[in-house]
């Protein structure tokens, strides 16, 4: 299960990067969106380990073995916070910069070289 696990995260990344290096703005950000995507795979499958505790239960009644780690769990809900919002903020610099110049394709913007 761990090397299907890591080989869809790969996929997933390999997808993001290719997509990310479109010409087109659209597939642009659906790239980006797929790269973090893979990201927050990756934060789970380092992360997380067989723990056969919840991460959450009192001390007093805790069974025995060892509990899950819990910062996974809050790294992976701030990665996907950052994420939304940087991808919102992209697709409104998408459609802003597509009503302006009238085109999605990157290499048509020739009005933004300096």
């Amino acid at each position: 299960m761990n090397i299907l696990f890591a080989l869809a995260t790969g996929i997933m990344f390999a997808m993001g990067v290719f997509q990310l290096l479109r010409r087109d703005l659209i597939k642009a950000g659906m790239g980006f969106y797929i790269l973090f995507t893979a990201i927050n795979l990756l934060f789970l499958a380092v992360g997380a380990y067989n723990g056969s505790v919840p991460a959450y239960v009192d001390a007093s009644s805790r069974p025995a073995g060892q509990p899950s780690d819990p910062l996974v769990q809050a790294l992976i809900l701030t990665a996907i916070v950052i994420s939304f919002g940087s991808y919102a903020l992209l697709l409104g610099l998408i459609a802003v910069s597509s009503r302006r110049f009238k085109t999605v394709d990157s290499d048509e913007l020739d009005q933004l070289k300096g």
